[in-house]
C-alpha cells in the first residue's frame, strides 16, 4: 500500500469529511452507533468474559462501519446489516486484529495494576470516589500517577496498530498482521495531522458534553467515521477528504 504523509491541517479535514458523510444519512448513522453502544454495554456486563469479548469483536464491528462509510461515500444506501459485515467478510483477519488488541489490553492492565498497587485496584473496582482519602499518601499518589502514565504510553502503539486495521482488512483484503504493520507505519508518518486531529477531537468532545452529553449523539458517529476518512486520505487510491465533502 502507498502510505502518504499529509499536512498537519488534514487532521481537521478528516473531521470535516466525516461530518459530511454523516450528513448524508444522519438517522442511520445514529441508529448504527446506538446498536454498537448497546452491544458494548451488553458484553461489558457479562461476568468474566464480557470485556474480553468486547475487545475481540470490536474490529469486526468497526470493519462493518468502514464498509458503511465506503458505501455511503460512493452514493449507495447503508443499512443496519452493514454493522455486522465484518462477521461475514475477512472475519478471521479481523479477529486476528481483535486478538492482538485483547492481548495488548490485558498486558497494559496487568502492568498498571502491578505499578499502581492495591489502591489502584480498588479505584478500578469501586471508582475514585470509593477510596478513603486518608489512604492516598504521597507515595500512593505517585504510584497511581506512574501507573496511569505507563498505561497511556503502552496504549499509544496499540492504538496505532489498530486505528487503520479494520479498514485495511475489510476494504483492501489485507491480512490482520499486515494491516497492523501498515497502520503503525501510517501513524508514524503522520504524527502532526494526528496531533491536530486529537486537539480538535478533544475540543469538540468538551462542547458535545456540555448540554447533558446530548452532543455525543453526533460526536461519537462522526469520530468513528474519521477512522475511514483518515484512511482514505493517507492510503489514497481514489477520493480524498476534500472530494468526500463535495
Amino acid at each position: 500500500m502507498n502510505i502518504q504523509s499529509v499536512p498537519a491541517s488534514r487532521g481537521w479535514q478528516w473531521i470535516v469529511a466525516a461530518f459530511s458523510l454523516f450528513k448524508k444519512n444522519p438517522l442511520i448513522w445514529i441508529v448504527l452507533h446506538l446498536i454498537l453502544i448497546l452491544i458494548g454495554a451488553g458484553l461489558s456486563i457479562l461476568p468474566v468474559i464480557g470485556p474480553y469479548l468486547l475487545y475481540l469483536l470490536t474490529p469486526l464491528l468497526l470493519g462493518g462501519l468502514m464498509t458503511a462509510a465506503n458505501d455511503i461515500e460512493s452514493g449507495q444506501d447503508i443499512e443496519i446489516a452493514h454493522l455486522f459485515r465484518g462477521f461475514r467478510q475477512n472475519t478471521l483477519h479481523l479477529i486476528t486484529v481483535g486478538g492482538v488488541y485483547l492481548v495488548g489490553q490485558v498486558v497494559i492492565s496487568g502492568v498498571m495494576i502491578m505499578l499502581g498497587g492495591p489502591e489502584f485496584q480498588q479505584a478500578l473496582r469501586v471508582g475514585v470516589e470509593g477510596i478513603d482519602p486518608v489512604s492516598i499518601t504521597p507515595e500512593v499518589a505517585t504510584r497511581i500517577l506512574m501507573a496511569l502514565l505507563v498505561g497511556m504510553a503502552l496504549f499509544v502503539p496499540l492504538a496505532m496498530a489498530t486505528w487503520f486495521s479494520p479498514a485495511l482488512v475489510i476494504l483492501d483484503n489485507q491480512s490482520g498482521f499486515a494491516a497492523m504493520g501498515e497502520s503503525v507505519r501510517a501513524c508514524l508518518r503522520n504524527m502532526q495531522p494526528f496531533l491536530v486531529y486529537g486537539i480538535f477531537s478533544l475540543l469538540l468532545l468538551i462542547v458535545a458534553s456540555i448540554p447533558f452529553g446530548l452532543g455525543l449523539v453526533l460526536w461519537i458517529p462522526v469520530m468513528v467515521v474519521t477512522m475511514y476518512t483518515s484512511y482514505r486520505d493517507i492510503f489514497a487510491t481514489a477520493a480524498t477528504p476534500e472530494q468526500a465533502t463535495a
